[in-house]
């Protein structure tokens, strides 16, 4: 016998998958185009203008990679950093260190600069590593580090970088669409997101953008890319249409149009205004949390991505289980040093909303109580 398909509905404030609002499942339901047909190709044009408008960037290698947000990393890695290159990486959490690890996979030469988890990086102390690894090709840093909650100021390091001769990597998975987020300006040179946190669209695609600094140093590689499947340099021609559309590999069509209903809505709402409310929605969970006792992690706290300690004596994990049975609430609990500490609880998107920030705040205050 057939077991239908019907997953319960939950409210999913974890630090990913954020919920995906009806537009854009309707979306992903169109009929399914060649990814060479004209109509198709127009869609997918379509969709890199717009993550250029959410990147605010000129950068015309900007588009999807065929994967989820980690794809996005290793896209990054592979193709700006050669064997036996020099990297700095930035690590206070989870995700720098997965960073740190693509690195040594693409035979680089990693120089890790530490701050405890749930801290951030100094100008000082970035101006600090560029001085001691001067042969460094490039720095990578994670904008919104979702195992801590952190949120990492970039807004004067691109400087410091380049500055040094220099290339700045950022991981943008958990603020691309939920934070102020500024590519040219900020003088980020690599950026990778992922779909599934602050867009509100399913998992599967990972936004990336190259400065024209970045497809310098590509195309001046003495290797070939370590990845077949990632390498920029073939899938340029796809995405770019410089010298026509070269096959690569089959494009996920549908999510592609899932993305592009996605950015529309983002720009829709304007990004002002949408980071305005990620941060509106940060101050009133904060404000509730706060007054059942919870603390903040973080210093400098993701208005997406709200970390905090659980409380002497609870078990963390009875919590969560609770509130996923009984509330059909969604949220993570702590990795690495924070596990069994701390809860992680995600506010992005089309999640972002006072309804689910009430319904989470007497949702806690029952199973504490």
């Amino acid at each position: 016998m057939t077991v239908q398909l019907n997953p319960r509905e939950r409210i999913l404030m974890g630090p990913g998958p954020s919920t995906v609002p009806h537009r854009i499942l309707r979306a992903i339901g169109a009929p399914t185009l060649g990814h060479l047909d004209p109509q198709y190709i127009g869609y997918m044009d379509e969709t890199c203008e717009m993550l250029r408008k959410v990147f605010q960037t000129s950068n015309a290698l900007t588009f999807p990679v065929s994967g989820t947000g980690m794809a996005g990393m290793e896209a990054v890695v592979v193709n700006l950093l050669e064997p036996g290159d020099e990297v700095i990486v930035c690590i206070n959490g989870v995700f720098g260190g997965r960073m740190k690890d693509n690195m040594e996979r693409a035979g680089a030469t990693v120089h890790a600069i530490e701050v405890p988890w749930g801290e951030t990086f100094t100008e000082e102390s970035l101006a600090e590593a560029v001085t001691m690894y001067p042969n460094a090709k490039m720095v990578g840093i994670v904008h919104a580090e979702t195992s801590t909650g952190a949120h990492q100021d970039l807004t004067s390091l691109g400087k410091i970088v380049h500055d040094a001769g220099m290339l700045l990597a950022v991981d943008a998975v958990t603020s691309l669409g939920g934070h102020e987020l500024k590519v040219d300006d900020w003088g980020i040179d690599a950026i990778y997101s992922g779909t599934q946190k602050c867009l509100s669209c399913p998992p599967g695609l990972a936004p990336v953008s190259f400065s024209p600094r970045a497809i310098e140093k590509m195309e001046s590689r003495k290797s070939k890319v370590q990845s077949w499947y990632l390498d920029v340099s073939m899938l340029k021609n796809y995405y770019t249409g410089g010298g026509g559309r070269a096959y690569h590999h089959t494009a996920p069509i549908n999510m592609v149009y899932a993305l592009r209903e996605a950015l529309a809505i983002v720009l829709e709402e304007g990004l002002e205004n949408r980071v305005n409310r990620h941060r509106e929605m940060h101050l009133l969970l904060r404000e509730g949390l706060e007054k059942l006792g919870l603390q903040y992690i973080p210093e400098n706290s993701l208005c997406t991505l709200n970390c905090v300690s659980v409380p002497d004596g609870i078990d963390e994990g009875a919590i969560r289980r609770r509130l996923l049975d009984e509330y059909d609430i969604e949220i993570g609990g702590g990795l690495g040093v924070f596990a069994g500490k701390a809860w992680r609880i995600g506010l992005m998107g089309h999640g972002a909303t006072r309804r689910n920030v009430g319904t989470l705040i007497a949702a806690l205050e029952d199973c504490l109580a």
